[in-house]
This record gives structure tokens, C-alpha cells and sequence, in this order.
């Protein structure tokens, strides 16, 4: 049986760690043993970890510069642990694997990038630079998006192997559900005939939920039957600035803020139409996905791997474009509830096809067992590169940096 560590930043509510929740549940027992290490605690997804049975150690390093005491109690679990292969995710979890490989405390070392062009705070984008001069020391880097790995050549990340594996969705937990429907919109008081489209995302910058808001602000004028959910850590009816911003549109009675919830398929169900107004930093949208196994259309700014997820089970339009996004739920809305069925349909056809969890998981296992068994052929690492190369286009650092770590 092989021992596979799996080190995150933390076990917060997010992209990386619901997939890392979805691997570590899915992975054959009888032949990987998985282990869940957190460098700050076991936050709200940790406790499921520990319910399956998979145990989880958090290091209980606090949020800001990682300290060396840190690093040094995980390179003595590590060594105690005595993992087959070290699994990180997200740049401070690879910086710590990083230092650990160095210090000789794990054989097999692989990352896991989960964003593109994400916003950073100062440390973080140091730690990312830094990454990127040393990534040939990973046996391999995995991608969870097309979009991820062309972002991370570009600023210099030149690793011995990449992998592109995607996110993958669990089509049986995701799936059409008519009484969930029906349940929800009774308990948020939603007519049975209106029209509710959903933002299912943390607020924060990325998310751009103006661009939403201004787009169901111009719909609104003119479809009095649109509803509109926002769903996700942060959106609540607390948000003061949310709540200003809302009314300030005149939406107040057309908006339900439900936070963040733990019955996601529940709240897809009761949507007609799933939206995703990123404007930066997405790799591969776990929303969208989720949104699509549930059968539901959608329409999405294109960022990150958004357009070729969708594929044609969906709209793909402009960032920070509120008119075209308005558009786009109008397009969905015209083709009527049979055409958004059909489309529906296809969507999730397209996640059974391509993205199920089961899938996706096994190509994991595949690539930790010929890394384990095989390795991969070493070179030159840590090289020095040039300040002067090209590098992506810098945005204002972000309040929180949640692909990007501590």
C-alpha cells in the first residue's frame, strides 16, 4: 500500500479543497492509504476528512509569513510519517514541500496548481516566484487547467513533467433533484414560474459580483419574474457593502444572500440558470462543473478553463461585461424550459463523459504509482533565472489570497 501525504495551505471552504476532499474520499483504500496535513488548521472541510475515517494533522502555523518552526514540525512528522510520495496544494503548501524535499523528509515530491492569473499579496507573489525558479525539483507538476499551465510557463515554471488532470465531480451526490427543487424555493418564498439564476461564489474581487449585479440590475427592468440567488463564504445580509451595493441597484427585493451552504446540490436544483462572473484567476471553475452535473445551463465569463468546460452546453461571454453577461441569461431564458432542459441535458452528458470523479481520481492514482515506481528522469533544478523575463500582466494584490496560500 502506498502512503500519499497530501500538504494544503488550509482546509477552508474553497476550490482546491473540495477536490482534495473529493480525491482523498474517492481513492482506492486498499491500495493508497491517504493523509490530509493542513499548514494552518483543520478549518470547516477538515472534520468531514476525519468522519471518512482519513486522518487529518493540522500544523497549526498561523495566516502570514510561513515561520521555520513551521516547516520544521512537518519535516519531522513527514519523517515519522515516512510518506511514499507527497502530494502539495496551493504555493505556500508547495513551498513547504518544496523545503522538505531539500531537507530529505519525503522521496517523491508533486504540486498542484490550481489557478491562473490570481491576484497575490506581496509574500505570496515572492513565494510564487521563488516557486517558479525552483519547479524543476518536483517529480512532476500537476494542472488542473489548460489556462493554469500556460499562465505558470509564462512566468518561468519549467517542471521536469507536467500533468493536466481537472477537476472531477461526483455525477451521483450532482445530479437533477425535482424535490429539492420544489423544497427550496418554498423555503426561500421563490414563485414556482420565476426565473432564479445563481452566483455560487465566495465574495471577493475575483468573483466580481458587480458585474453581476449590474447585469441582473439591467434585467431586471425588464423580466420582473428573475430571481436571483448569491450563495458562497462571505455573501450574507451582514456584507454591509454587498447590501449597500445591492440596493443601490434596486435590487433588494430580488436578491436572496444565503452564505455559504453545505447542501450545494439543493441550491443548484432550484436554479434555472448557473453564472459565473469571474474576472481573473480562475483555472478550472468548480461551480460550473457541479452546476452542470445538476443539469442545469450556464453562462460564464471567460476565465481560465471556463470555455472549453462548457463546451456547447453553455454561454461563454466577456469579462467584467455586465451587458453581455445580461444577455446571455436572456438567450437562456428566450429558448424556454424545455430548451433549457435539453441544454441542460448536454451539460451534465458532458460532465458524466469527461469530468467524473471516478475518472478523474484514477489518473491520479495511475500517476502516483509510476512516480512512485519509477520516478522521473532528474535535471538541473533550482537555476537561477533572469529578473528581466516577460512575466504576466501584475494585478492589485487581493484581501485574501485563497489559491495562493497563507
Amino acid at each position: 500500500m502506498l502512503t500519499i501525504a497530501h500538504l494544503i495551505t488550509g482546509l477552508e471552504t474553497g476550490g482546491a479543497e473540495r477536490m482534495l476532499s473529493r480525491l482523498v474520499l474517492r481513492m482506492d483504500r486498499d491500495r493508497f492509504r491517504s493523509v490530509v496535513v493542513s499548514i494552518t488548521d483543520a478549518g470547516t472541510v477538515g472534520p468531514s476528512f476525519a468522519k471518512a475515517g482519513i486522518e487529518v494533522i493540522s500544523l497549526g502555523v498561523r495566516r502570514g509569513a510561513p515561520h521555520p518552526f513551521g516547516l520544521l514540525r512537518l519535516a519531522d512528522m513527514l519523517r515519522e510519517l515516512r510518506p511514499d510520495l507527497l502530494q502539495t496544494w496551493l504555493y505556500h503548501a508547495d513551498f513547504f514541500g518544496l523545503m522538505t524535499k531539500r531537507l530529505g523528509a519525503v522521496p517523491r515530491l508533486v504540486w498542484n496548481l490550481r489557478c491562473s492569473d490570481i491576484a497575490l499579496s506581496h509574500t505570496a507573489a515572492t513565494v510564487r516566484r521563488m516557486l517558479s525558479w525552483c519547479s524543476a525539483v518536483p517529480d512532476a507538476v500537476i494542472a488542473n487547467s489548460r489556462a493554469g499551465q500556460r499562465f505558470h510557463e509564462h512566468i518561468g515554471y519549467r517542471p521536469r513533467r507536467w500533468e493536466f488532470i481537472p477537476n472531477g465531480f461526483d455525477t451521483l451526490e450532482f445530479s437533477p433533484d425535482a424535490e429539492a427543487r420544489a423544497r427550496l424555493r418554498s423555503e426561500l418564498g421563490i414563485p414556482v414560474d420565476a426565473i432564479v439564476i445563481g452566483l455560487p461564489a465566495r465574495y471577493h474581487p475575483m468573483k466580481d459580483h458587480s458585474t453581476f449585479l449590474e447585469a441582473a440590475a439591467l434585467i431586471a427592468v425588464e423580466r420582473p419574474e428573475f430571481r436571483f440567488l448569491l450563495v458562497g463564504p462571505g455573501v450574507e445580509p451582514t456584507n454591509l457593502t454587498l447590501a449597500k451595493a445591492i440596493a443601490g441597484r434596486g435590487l433588494l427585493d430580488r436578491i436572496s444572500l444565503l452564505g455559504e451552504r453545505h447542501d450545494m446540490p439543493s441550491v443548484y436544483a432550484a436554479l434555472d440558470i448557473a453564472t459565473l462572473s469571474s474576472a481573473w484567476g480562475e483555472g478550472f471553475p468548480n461551480v460550473l462543473g457541479e452546476a452542470m452535473a445538476c443539469g442545469l445551463p450556464c453562462a460564464a465569463t471567460e476565465c481560465g478553463d471556463t470555455r472549453s468546460l462548457l463546451g456547447d452546453a453553455g454561454l461563454v461571454v466577456p469579462r467584467r461585461d455586465p451587458k453581455k453577461l445580461a444577455d446571455a441569461w436572456q438567450v437562456l431564458t428566450a429558448i424556454g424550459v424545455e430548451g433549457r432542459r435539453s441544454l441542460g441535458r448536454q451539460a451534465r452528458a458532458r460532465i458524466v463523459r469527461c469530468y467524473d470523479l471516478g475518472v478523474v481520481s484514477a489518473r491520479y492514482e495511475a500517476l502516483y504509482t509510476e512516480i512512485t515506481k519509477h520516478g522521473v528522469p532528474s535535471r538541473l533544478a533550482c537555476r537561477a533565472r533572469s529578473f528581466g523575463r516577460p512575466r504576466a500582466a501584475s494585478r492589485p494584490a487581493s484581501d485574501r489570497t485563497d489559491t495562493a496560500g497563507l
